[in-house]
């Protein structure tokens, strides 16, 4: 199995960057992460960053990808959080966690940041936000597409240093993922690219930097001062 990784993370049409995107290999499994800490709550960027260090070190202690495990890191993420919090600096993130190894793969996620799955250039899956909007979408109230446009898109349902209570939808499918890629991004990154679009960019890219550079391009149009944080990372496994 081989593997390939890329990262970008800007500020968008912010004036400080409060994402933290990142990758690793530990012991034969290979592991990436992006949070998005919410503004407004103060200490955003301190969270996101927490949270992504303390998946890759927690990880490191006990590597193993089951569900229980992956439960494990993000209780004890969410607990690491909870701890910086003060009055004025209640601290909060989204996360979404990839890991691989040579018999399966998994995603974790808390929020709206996202993983698309493409598999021989085709998208296979998508993690469901905890958002409004998307509980919208699957309420029927707007279409899919229409996530990106609702008045309530930002409001997020799930959160990291939200509450002691965590609740992550974990997804772990056996096998190797065969001529597949994988983008784990913020709302600030999908938000402004459409996923024909993410398709198309993957099927002229040979690396993880061409298909980021592709997307990039297309985000770098779209953006203006009101844009949110973009941060991603992707990831290429042949086997």
């Amino acid at each position: 199995m081989k593997i390939w990784t890329a990262d970008c993370s800007s500020s968008g049409g912010r004036s400080c960057n409060e994402d933290t995107a990142g990758y690793m290999e530990i012991k034969g499994n290979y592991l990436a992460a992006v949070a998005d800490g919410l503004g407004g709550h103060g200490g955003g960027k301190e969270a996101s960053g927490l949270v992504v260090r303390s998946f890759f070190e927690k990880f490191r202690e006990q590597p193993e990808i089951t569900e229980e495990n992956l439960m494990r890191l993000m209780e004890e993420a969410n607990g690491e959080v909870r701890k910086q919090q003060t009055e004025s600096k209640k601290m909060k993130t989204t996360f979404v966690g990839f890991l691989c190894n040579g018999y399966c793969w998994a995603c974790v996620h808390v929020g709206d940041s996202r993983l698309y799955w493409f598999q021989n250039g085709i998208l296979k899956f998508r993690t469901l936000d905890h958002s409004v909007s998307q509980m919208a979408a699957l309420a029927g109230e707007i279409s899919d597409r229409g996530i990106r446009f609702h008045a309530d898109r930002n409001r997020v349902l799930r959160a990291l240093g939200g509450s002691e209570l965590v609740r992550p939808d974990i997804f772990i499918s056996g096998g190797q993922p065969e001529n597949s890629a994988f983008l784990l991004c913020t709302d600030g990154f999908w938000e402004n690219v459409w996923e024909e679009e993410m398709a198309a960019d993957l099927v002229k890219s040979e690396t993880p930097e061409d298909w980021l550079s592709y997307m990039l391009a297309r985000i770098g149009g779209r953006i203006n001062q009101n844009c949110d944080n973009l941060s991603a990372v992707a990831v290429f496994i042949h086997t």
